[in-house]
């Protein structure tokens, strides 16, 4: 399933469904079929969506600082260690900037944010 988000006050948002019930969870709105974001809770959203970015960055830390203390402990004395890349992930930060700006835009213009609809 997809969600498509729509405003008068902007263009159609299209996301996969894990990405649009995980946004509509951290604002506090059930991940329904379809749903309404009304002006007055455009803020409050984009707050949440701001904490929950703040958390999510502080989680990568920690795991970053313990990854580099567990690889220096456990590192050879040769220098031509062998580095394992990871997988590119997209941050929640990277997810919410086009909803936040869809929200903000909405917000100004005094526009609900739909989907299902």
């Amino acid at each position: 399933m997809l969600y498509k988000f729509k405003s008068k006050a902007t263009s159609d948002m299209i996301m996969l469904e894990p990405h649009g019930k995980h946004i509509l969870k951290l604002i506090g709105k059930d991940p329904g079929v379809k749903g309404i974001i009304m002006p007055g809770e455009m803020m409050a959203a984009i707050d949440a969506l701001h904490a929950a970015v703040e958390r999510e960055e502080l989680i990568i830390k920690a795991a970053k600082e313990a990854a580099n203390t567990t690889t220096q402990a456990n590192a050879p004395d040769d220098a031509s260690a062998h580095v394992v890349d990871r997988p590119v992930t997209i941050s929640l930060k990277q997810r919410v900037v086009p909803f936040v700006e869809m929200l903000r835009r909405a917000h100004a213009e005094d526009k609900e944010v739909v989907w299902g609809v």
